[in-house]
């Protein structure tokens, strides 16, 4: 899979918007969209004719780069959720909160989901007490998560249960902050994800 290397400030000049890339430097002064609001590039002052397709294109883009996934991951999301019951863009963005990666971000054990990847990867996150490396692991009601031993001792792991306190949690999850272990209480609601995204643009974008 091809991955994003450039500046992730980018991204989020480009969908003018905070995406949340960055960990804690998002909610400071030093974010990039306190500065330059402006889309990057030489043509960013300029005025651009907002279409109906544009419209539903930045919506999409906006949902995919702030999950961190690639267009066909995305894709594969959506046609997921178009099978499913119930609407489709609220499935949609329930099937990728249930991302493990993203859990991860929303208990507070990690700064970025980008970095929540990175601890998936290197084998630090148990599910259920068996180690699992894959981010795009769909967890489920009773799932509990947790960081292995190694990670939770010195001052990385004081860092760490300092950062779930300060964590605004989602009720659909639950949380232990002195063994740093979180658990999935239910799916979440559309009502529950607080991503600023209108689903029912992409939805609009892929059916067209």
């Amino acid at each position: 899979m091809s991955r994003y290397t450039e500046a992730k400030c980018r991204l989020c000049r480009r969908e003018g918007a905070k995406l949340f890339l960055k960990g804690e430097k998002c909610s400071s002064v030093k974010c990039i969209l306190e500065k330059r609001k402006t889309a990057p590039g030489q043509h960013g002052i300029t005025r651009v004719r907002f279409s109906e397709y544009r419209l539903r294109l930045r919506e999409k883009q906006k949902a995919r780069r702030i999950y961190g996934i690639s267009e066909t991951q995305f894709r594969n999301y959506f046609e997921l959720a178009s099978k499913r019951k119930g609407v489709t863009g609220e499935t949609l963005l329930q099937l990728l909160e249930r991302r493990l990666d993203n859990v991860l971000y929303r208990l507070g054990f990690a700064a970025s989901r980008s970095q929540a990847r990175q601890l998936i990867a290197h084998g630090h996150v148990l599910v259920n007490g068996k180690k699992l490396d894959i981010p795009s692991y769909l967890v489920k009601p009773g799932d509990r998560i947790a960081l292995k031993g190694k990670i939770m001792s010195g001052d990385l792991g004081e860092t760490l249960k300092e950062r779930v306190t300060e964590v605004r949690l989602p009720s659909w999850l639950e949380v232990n902050s002195d063994q740093l272990e979180g658990m999935v209480r239910s799916l979440p609601s559309r009502q529950e994800i607080d991503i600023p995204v209108n689903e029912q643009l992409i939805v609009e974008f892929y059916s067209r």
